[in-house]
């Protein structure tokens, strides 16, 4: 793969992605990363593409490596409150813009997973569909932002041992579903997605 931002004649690109958009638990986050250009071609090596198609274990192991090459990196979040109050796109918007304007370093340009762009982001942006795949800096990006989403939701787990967050990360599989109809919804459960909306939180 020739990564996109080996096209491009700026030197400081930072690759944008999210994780936990259609989860019924939790934050939706967002890690921003900006990668040297000489070294897009060793991240490649490492392995570095789409989180979803990385075994959890290898994202771990990913992460330290693209946090030590990076010249910058920054996650981003919206909250559950957030999410529930201006709906899930914009809230992931919202938390993508967040993780730029917090990198150490202010990029040339933003790659941005997806089709829709960052709004009141005052740097140049382009949006790449099914951008994991085409930009080396969302791959990494996508990396980040899956961990750091799993381990809070890791944490998160203990203390709601009923949902089997451990191993759906919050996602709607049956086995949540039935726990949500059975012990209802959390504090951390997004009241404005189906099935969390037909039960009230304590």
């Amino acid at each position: 793969m020739i990564s996109y931002e080996l096209t491009r004649p700026e030197e400081l690109i930072a690759g944008v992605d999210e994780v936990g958009r259609g989860a019924l638990f939790g934050v939706v986050v967002t890690a921003a990363v900006i990668l040297p250009k000489d070294a897009i071609e060793r991240c490649q090596s490492w392995g570095v593409k789409d989180s979803k198609k990385l075994s959890p274990q290898r994202r771990e192991l990913l992460v330290p490596q693209i946090q030590q090459i990076a010249i910058a990196y920054q996650i981003g979040i919206a909250t559950v409150a957030e999410i529930d109050e201006i709906n899930i796109l914009q809230a992931t918007l919202v938390a993508m813009r967040r993780a730029i304007t917090g990198l150490a370093v202010t990029p040339e340009l933003c790659l941005v997973d997806g089709n829709r762009a960052i709004p009141q982001l005052d740097i140049p942006q382009q949006t790449l569909v099914k951008g994991e795949d085409r930009s080396t800096s969302i791959a990494a990006a996508s990396i980040l932002a899956k961990v750091w989403r799993d381990r809070v939701t890791s944490e998160l787990a203990a203390i709601y041992p009923m949902y089997d967050l451990e191993n759906n990360k919050g996602y709607g599989t049956l086995q949540h579903r039935n726990a949500i109809e059975k012990y209802g919804i959390t504090p951390e459960h997004r009241q404005s997605f189906s099935p969390c909306n037909r039960h009230v939180c304590p």
